[in-house]
């Protein structure tokens, strides 16, 4: 029987960044999905434009990508990670995902 002789707070340490760099990992890939969702209707609808029957849905794929976004900043910063432009590079955000990034849904009056 093995046993580990680090003290416990070194165990504990190790424990808390593996869990963090796979949160980590979790929300860049829910950005990246949510991102490419957007991309893929915009595609979809770029030869005619989007109709105004498909602005809500559009809308919607927005919100999504701009709350995934949030929820990776805040991961990212909550490992120490503080500056959100390599991201916004990186996975090519556009701008109307970074304005509406940590807006809430609208609620209907």
């Amino acid at each position: 029987m093995s046993r580990d002789l680090r003290p416990p707070v070194d165990i504990l340490h190790y424990e808390i960044v593996q869990e963090q760099a796979s949160a980590l990992g979790r929300m860049g890939r829910a950005l990246e999905q949510s991102l490419t969702r957007l991309r893929e209707f915009d595609a979809a609808h770029a030869a005619t434009g989007t109709p105004d029957s498909m602005q809500p849905a559009r809308r919607k794929l927005v919100m999504e990508a701009g709350h995934a976004l949030w929820m990776f900043v805040v991961q990212r910063e909550a490992t120490g990670l503080r500056d959100s432009r390599h991201i916004m590079r990186t996975y090519n955000v556009p701008g109307e995902v970074q304005r509406c990034m940590g807006l809430g849904p609208s609620k209907p009056a």
